[in-house]
């Protein structure tokens, strides 16, 4: 069974980067017909698609969010993490990791809120 965990801080300050980890079991992050994708939702947009990285090590990025975004793979911890920088309070959302060949796995979901 695949299962996803997202960690990291819950609270950040505007202008602070974010940075979250997901850990991956039931699978490898070198598996070559997966993905590993970063969403979050707010209830005002809903879920929006931040970025990936495929088993190639080839990440895409949103393009609303591709300045301030940057995702990687920790293959030997079998990780792999995002980064989202210069945060405002509009980046508060819950931050989910996904997985698999078309989004069939996904962590719980962290809270994030930015507020000075």
């Amino acid at each position: 069974q695949v299962q996803l965990e997202e960690s990291g801080p819950g609270l950040l300050k505007p202008s602070q980067t974010l940075s979250l980890t997901c850990t991956v079991s039931g699978a490898s992050v070198t598996t070559t017909t997966y993905a590993w994708d970063w969403i979050r939702h707010t209830p005002e947009k809903g879920l929006e698609w931040m970025g990936a990285i495929s088993q190639r090590d080839i990440t895409y990025y949103s393009p609303s969010l591709k300045s301030r975004t940057s995702i990687a793979r920790d293959t030997s911890k079998n990780q792999f993490t995002l980064q989202l920088s210069s945060v405002t309070p509009e980046d508060t959302a819950v931050y989910y990791c996904v997985g698999g060949v078309a989004y069939e796995y996904w962590g719980q979901g962290t809270p994030v809120t930015v507020s000075s």
